[in-house]
């Protein structure tokens, strides 16, 4: 099972990422898929979920409206679109398989300067 994250990198707050996870070693569909960050100095928090079967997604209060999970059954990979930045965004984002063996990707840096 790999989980590999991309997309990460410095912005201005006020701007927008796209990140992407690309999978593999797992039937993909089976699964809901999540993102999570690591602010410095803090704990892993949750960040959105998106279903396996009819794509419902769900987000922390912090990033709703702001952040848009997506997935590409085809392509074996979910996506975190985020917009309207903001400092306090600054964190390691990881992929996550949820389930009895979870797995998680190594993740990506955003940077949001002020």
């Amino acid at each position: 099972v790999q989980l590999v994250e991309s997309g990460g990198g410095l912005v201005q707050a006020g701007g927008s990422l796209k990140l992407s996870c690309v999978t593999s070693g797992f039937e993909f569909r089976d699964y809901g898929m999540s993102w999570w960050r690591q602010r410095p100095g803090k704990d892993r928090e949750y960040v959105a979920t998106i279903t396996r079967s009819n794509g419902h997604t769900y987000y922390t209060r912090a990033v709703q409206g702001r952040f848009t999970i997506s997935r590409d059954n085809a392509q074996n990979a979910i996506y975190l679109d985020m917009n309207r930045l903001k400092p306090e965004d600054t964190a390691v984002y990881f992929c996550h398989r949820p389930g009895p063996e979870p797995a998680w990707g190594q993740g990506t840096q955003v940077t949001v300067s002020s």
